[in-house]
């Protein structure tokens, strides 16, 4: 039954839960973590953890996509970023990881994005990752889906990546044409990741698209002013558990396509990344965590793709701080720290197996208790 309260006479909304409000039980089993499996394949391609990183420019770089592909994760490069705006933005990223003061800040990515797209160095990036002999993904906005993606296939990427803080299968628009997502999608020959959405119907709309993949949530973290600019707020393991829900509808109503869920927004911690999957998801997408990499590309400073907007910036810019160590570290540990922002994937799978789980797919039905 929906939790629904009524906050006025003539308005009602339903109680939504953060992965804060929630814990995860263990069953009466337990097992050895060594025989847990964090394994996880999208369409054709495998990976050896869950993790898909945030297109940001802080984090990703042809050769930190390349990293962490050899390490086992998926890194998508945003294709109306820097590095397709810049032969060689490593100086403005320097300049970037230096500066401290957020309005400041915000303006100076204003500036920096406003650089026109250069076509041809998607094909260098794209090229850039190829060569580094992982999996190639790309992101790019719904709004310059059409424009851009002759450029991006004839690049060769394995995976494309529609990404905007929400998107639905159904935009409407008196001035422009609208993508097709359906259309776009069924014409294509590579598996399509779309969203981000926050709630069951437009979670199940995208599905319908075609779409491998449904990212859920809009990566909102302490960074993110979505809520404020916009008040636009959807608590993370609501979200999840709602587009759960869509996907087994949707397995019904097609015989058996799995459409793998994408959980995006504020998770900071191994312990997140745990109960994001118990709520239902496939993979997470890890943002600011990775910043803390000493291989990622703005030395440790952080914003979100929404925060160089031209008129509405939707994200704060986090100073650069301290890095922890190695990518792999971040990844796989050894950690020295307590509270689980380093050995992301390692804390998943002690989890996993203090459940007793062996694998992703049955840890989706770990028990859940509210704990606030």
């Amino acid at each position: 039954m929906r939790d629904v309260v009524e906050i006025g006479l003539s308005k009602s909304a339903r109680r939504g839960y953060h992965l804060d409000d929630i814990a995860i039980v263990p069953t009466r089993r337990t097992r050895d973590v060594d025989d847990v499996s964090t394994n996880w394949q999208l369409d054709a391609y495998p990976f050896k953890i869950p993790c898909v990183a945030h297109p940001s420019d802080a984090i990703m770089s042809p050769a930190t996509a390349v990293e962490l592909g050899r390490l086992g994760g998926l890194g998508v490069l945003n294709v109306e970023g820097l590095w397709t705006r810049y032969a060689d933005p490593s100086k403005i990223l320097e300049e970037l990881s230096d500066l401290d003061d957020d309005s400041q800040a915000t303006k100076r990515l204003q500036e920096v994005y406003a650089e026109p797209i250069k076509p041809e160095l998607i094909g260098e990036r794209v090229k850039e990752i190829r060569d580094g002999g992982v999996t190639v993904a790309v992101r790019v906005s719904p709004q310059h889906t059409l424009a851009l993606a002759p450029v991006i296939l004839d690049a060769g990427v394995d995976l494309l990546v529609i990404q905007g803080t929400l998107v639905s299968a159904e935009h409407v628009s008196t001035t422009d044409e609208p993508l097709n997502l359906k259309e776009f999608i069924a014409d294509l020959d590579l598996p399509v990741i779309v969203g981000g959405c926050t709630n069951y119907q437009t979670a199940l709309h995208l599905m319908r698209t075609g779409a491998a993949g449904v990212i859920v949530g809009i990566g909102a973290d302490e960074w993110s002013t979505t809520d404020r600019v916009l008040g636009i707020r959807v608590p993370m393991a609501t979200a999840i558990a709602d587009a759960a829900d869509a996907r087994r509808d949707y397995l019904d109503e097609t015989g058996g396509r799995y459409v793998h869920i994408i959980a995006d927004g504020n998770l900071q911690t191994s312990g997140d990344i745990a109960k994001a999957l118990g709520c239902g998801a496939d993979a997470v997408m890890v943002g600011e965590p990775l910043s803390r990499s000493n291989s990622a590309p703005a030395g440790g400073a952080w914003w979100h793709s929404a925060a160089s907007h031209p008129k509405l910036p939707r994200g704060s810019f986090g100073s650069a701080e301290e890095t922890l160590g190695t990518l792999d570290k971040v990844l796989y540990g050894p950690s020295e720290d307590p509270d689980g922002v380093l050995n992301l994937f390692g804390g998943l799978r002690r989890a996993m197996a203090k459940c007793g789980y062996r694998d992703l797919k049955e840890f989706q039905k770990v028990g859940l208790v509210l704990d606030r």
